[in-house]
């Protein structure tokens, strides 16, 4: 199978035929293998019915259904446990990404070389206050901070080689910076392609400003994982040794000071260097016990996560 096409998606009754007949218009005019996933994530209304009769009519069409909404980065990670094709293709479900985009980005897979490529909406049809504007900085806090760049890091139309998606987790609310994930996994071969933003077509956004929020700790999250996800010791133990050297340091001050200097003067319990020399030996020791445990997690075995799956669709062809 040449494609695997992965579209996670909430309450997109609307889009979901017009959607399925424009992606299957262009896989068949550059003859693909291909199969369409739909991750109907805990939907209220009617989009599950859909994508019930697309699978129905179209063995190409496949689907899962969630319980519950769990969130993108959950959708997208079932999605990629069931994709087959040696290229996987994300995009979202609402029209704004446009299907035709895929042969380009398939391309650049295949015969280019690369790993991973990102689209990116140079030119956006969303409000400027609402969305384009945060987004802008946005994505130039996480080019600063993970050192990839990207223009555009959350646009959902992406391409993938199969092993990218495989060796990677996709949990949290990490969907946005899989491109750091792959880099941080080995994955160098990181491309970027300027795509067509649709103007959104059908219903609202799921988003709101609150994304951005999320989006920034979860950017100071995955900073932090990449450089020191598999070794906590080398961040936690440097700041538990500077700790524990300045309380030394201050202790070793306070008992010169009392047995030679000044004998007679305040008691050492009423000095504030007391304090400080304490409160750093403290917080030094319980770095290191952070450390420490940090490594014994890393080393125990990992559980996976399992979430709750209403309903699968997989037809064979």
């Amino acid at each position: 199978m040449n494609l695997s096409i992965v579209i996670p998606l909430l309450n997109e009754e609307e889009s979901l035929n017009e959607l399925h007949q424009w992606i299957a218009e262009v896989m068949r005019s550059n003859g693909f293998l291909y199969e369409i996933l739909f991750i109907d994530d805990g939907s209220t209304d009617g989009s599950w019915k859909v994508i019930e009769e697309l699978s129905e009519k179209d063995n190409n069409v496949k689907g899962i259904r969630f319980l519950k909404n769990f969130g993108k980065s959950q959708a997208l990670h079932a999605g990629f446990a069931m994709a087959q094709g040696d290229v996987v293709v994300t995009m979202d479900a609402d029209l704004q990404d446009n299907p035709e985009e895929i042969p380009g980005l398939y391309n650049m897979i295949t015969r280019e070389g690369y790993d991973l490529v990102s689209g990116w909406k140079k030119k956006r049809y969303d409000p400027l206050l609402g969305k384009n504007l945060p987004s802008k900085l946005f994505n130039f806090a996480a080019r600063k901070t993970s050192k990839v760049k990207l223009h555009d890091f959350n646009c959902g139309l992406k391409a993938y080689k199969s092993e990218v998606i495989k060796t990677i987790e996709v949990t949290g609310e990490m969907h946005r910076y899989i491109p750091v994930l792959a880099k941080s996994a080995g994955f160098e071969r990181i491309g970027e392609k300027i795509v067509q933003h649709q103007a959104r077509k059908y219903g609202k956004t799921k988003f709101g400003m609150e994304r951005f929020v999320r989006g920034f700790l979860d950017l100071i999250t995955i900073s932090f994982l990449s450089r020191f996800g598999k070794r906590p010791m080398h961040f936690f133990g440097t700041w538990g040794a500077l700790m524990l050297f300045v309380g030394f340091c201050f202790a070793v001050y306070l008992g010169i000071d009392k047995l030679f200097i000044n004998p007679t003067g305040r008691l050492i319990t009423e000095r504030p260097q007391f304090y400080i020399a304490l409160t750093a030996m403290i917080l030094g020791s319980q770095f290191f016990i952070a450390g420490f445990l940090g490594e014994l997690i890393l080393r125990s075995k990992k559980k996976q996560q399992n979430y709750s799956i209403k309903e699968v669709l997989n037809k064979k062809e």
